[in-house]
Parts: C-alpha cells; structure tokens; sequence
C-alpha cells in the first residue's frame, strides 16, 4: 500500500440513477402530438446539470449523466439500459410480440441457443415468485421488440452527441474533470438478442451489431469521455439456455461475442473503456446465474481497462476471492458493485468499507473504483438510491484512511 493517500479511493456506480418525476412525465410523453422537444431538450440538459452537481456533492468522482439520454417512461423501468437503442438502429421493425412471450428453444451439447426470456431456468424453479408482482421479482409490462428486418445501421448520431454535449455542460457547470466522466452505450451482444429475420447466423447479426454500435463508442471517446459498455448478456445468456450448458460449451458460445465487441472497440484506447457485466438486474433469486470465476480470464480478455461486476448481492458477494488467484492484467482495474440495487437495506458505511478493502488489499488500492452492482435508476426507491451513493462514498472515505 506504500504510496497510497488519503481519499485515493475513486467512487463511481454502474449508470443509471433516479430520473426526476417530470423527466419522467416529459419521456412518456414524447410521441404525443403537443409534445415541445425544444423544452424537453432544455428539461433534459436541466437535468443532466442537476444529476452532476448532486453526484459530485455526495462524493462521486467518476460521474456520469444517470443515463438520462436513455429514455425511461416509467418510475419502474428495468430495461432503459437496453431499449433506448432500439431508436438509434435502422434496420429494426416493431413486432407484436415480447420476448418475454417467445417460444421456448432447447439446445444441444455444442449447439447451444437463447430461449426466450419467460423461459429462463431460474423462472422454472420459482414459478410462483415471477408470477407475483408483489415479490420485486416481476419486472413489470413489458414492452413490444423490434426485430432486425433489414441491414442494421447506426442512425442515433444526433441523439449522443446530445448526451455528450448535455454531460460536457454539466462537468463545466460542476467543476468536474471530463476526462474522468462516463456515458454508457450497449454492448453488440446484448444489442443481438432482439429477433433476427435478416442475418443468416445470429453470430454474423452480432457482428453487424458491433459495426452498428462502434460509432456510438467512437463518438463519445473522441469527445473525451470514457465509454462504458453495458453487456449483461456475457453473464447473464447462460440463464437464458435450457437445458444447462457445460462452462466449456458456454464459454466457446461467448467467445465469439467477445471478438465482436473487441472488433467494435479496434483502435479504440482501453483506458477510454469501462465494460459492464452482471447477472441481470431484476430482483429474483438469482441460483441458476453462471459462477464469474468461470468467465473473468474472458471478460479481462475484452479491450477495456474498467472492469465493472457485481460483487455485492448475496449470489456473488463471495466471488471477492477469486482476485485470489486470477492476476489483474497490467492496465486494468477493478470497479467492483460494493452496494446493491437489490435491497432496499442501505449498507453500512464500515461494511462498504470491508468489501473495499478485500478488493484493495489483492489488486492494490490504486486498482479499485468503489461502485454500485448494478444501475440505481428504475429499480430501488430514489431515495434510497440518494443514501446508497452517499453511504459509498462515506465508505470510501473510512477504506481510504484504513489503507493509508
């Protein structure tokens, strides 16, 4: 720890954060026929100005726009992360159905295929959980998918270059570097897993993904930001195959996923690069995710040097040890999740504290972004996603002396 000082312990979270309840009321009403986008636009820069400012006074240092760009039209919305890109790709066509009422796929040894997403392993054995809206389980109505009728082409280049001026104008406003800032942006797996009627593989749909989605990195890199990508379905595919794959044949159906968003990033400087992975952030049970310790050389394999995770829910809080024995690369560190979205208890400030330092004390303080397991935004009451972030922070702060 020779070396390390007070405060040198970085806070982030994952991205989404609580949006306002007329930020919330002007996205819903975006395809009214009155709808004013000129005073939206100002309502959503407003916003963004707002969310930085509050970030940077809880103690974040590595802020980011609450994925705000990311239109969220309901105070329960699990999906924003995901379905803000489906009007930033040509090529897609509205379909009736959900992918939550597709058909059930089985797949073979060697052969493996996602299902649909009401098929999920973890849905069978606890039936009556995600029946129940009342359990938290229930990720509430679901909207209608596109599928890819037609050449896939990125055409949300206006719509990031206003997120990216909106957090630039913030990072101003507050006094907070830039360079340290963050605007999220969809991995091409998690981008493929709408119904393809186009490509003849879903492999080669993914890589068309992947060209879609290089413009959205490259814009907001070249602005002087770090891009986050969010690509939960390298962790989370593995509950969304029946029967259950071995790791090996798991782990040969993701590779390919892997190449296609390091052919995305090409050229691309790592350390502009945070990737996101989890087990998917509705609050289930959660017994049938994939152990991380079978995927992380994998995952650090991925051309970029911020390697965010859920290390804080009770399904792979344990998972700290696995930094045991796997060596950090050289240019990488670690943005573990040290509170959760998945309760509504708020940790402790000397617990996020503990789990910092099991962190800090294997790969080097230096190496650790305190963060949040998951987004904030959509999934716990905004309140206690405030004392979450703020609690964090104060833990930071006590693990910061602690190593010192």
């Amino acid at each position: 720890m020779k070396g390390f000082t007070m405060s040198s312990i970085r806070v982030s979270h994952a991205g989404s954060l609580p949006r306002t309840e007329q930020l919330i009321a002007a996205n819903a009403a975006r395809f009214d026929e009155n709808f004013n986008n000129d005073e939206f636009q100002r309502l959503l820069q407003e916003s963004v100005v707002d969310l930085v400012a509050k970030q940077k006074e809880l103690g974040i240092t590595d802020v980011n726009d609450g994925e705000y760009g990311h239109a969220m039209a309901a105070a329960k919305d699990y999906g924003a992360w995901w379905h803000y890109s489906f009007e930033r790709t040509g090529g897609l066509e509205l379909r009736e159905q959900t992918l939550f009422e597709g058909p059930a796929v089985r797949s073979e040894p060697g052969n493996l295929q996602l299902t649909s997403f009401g098929d999920r392993r973890d849905r069978h054995i606890f039936p009556g959980v995600y029946s129940d809206q009342e359990s938290g389980a229930d990720t509430g109505k679901q909207p209608k998918f596109p599928a890819a009728n037609g050449p896939v082409t990125y055409i949300g280049q206006d719509k990031v270059q206003r997120d990216i001026e909106n957090l630039r104008v913030a990072c101003g406003k507050a006094g907070v570097d830039p360079s340290t800032a963050y605007i999220n942006s969809l991995g091409p797996s998690s981008a493929a897993r709408i119904t393809n009627e186009y490509y003849d593989t879903d492999e080669e749909f993914i890589w068309a993904m992947a060209d879609v989605f290089r413009e959205e990195y490259l814009a907001i890199t070249e602005a002087g930001f770090i891009v986050q990508i969010d690509d939960p379905s390298i962790a989370e595919n593995f509950d969304q195959i029946n029967p259950e794959p071995s790791y090996e044949d798991y782990r040969a159906f993701t590779r390919p996923r892997i190449e296609a968003l390091n052919h995305a990033l090409r050229g691309i400087d790592p350390q502009r690069v945070r990737f996101h992975t989890c087990w998917g952030s509705w609050h289930g049970p959660h017994v049938t995710d994939l152990p991380f310790a079978e995927i992380v050389n994998d995952v650090l394999g991925i051309n970029a040097a911020g390697i965010t995770f859920e290390a804080a829910n009770v399904r792979h809080e344990h998972e700290w040890r696995i930094w045991e024995d796997t060596k950090l690369p050289e240019g990488k560190y670690l943005i573990p999740g040290i509170v959760s979205h998945s309760t509504n208890v708020v940790e402790h400030p000397e617990l996020v504290a503990d789990r910092i330092e099991r962190f800090a004390r294997l790969v080097g303080p230096e190496n650790v972004v305190a963060s949040t397991d998951c987004g904030l935004g959509g999934r716990i009451h905004p309140e206690i996603a405030w004392a979450k972030l703020e609690t964090l922070a104060q833990g930071a702060e006590i693990a910061s002396k602690r190593l010192s």
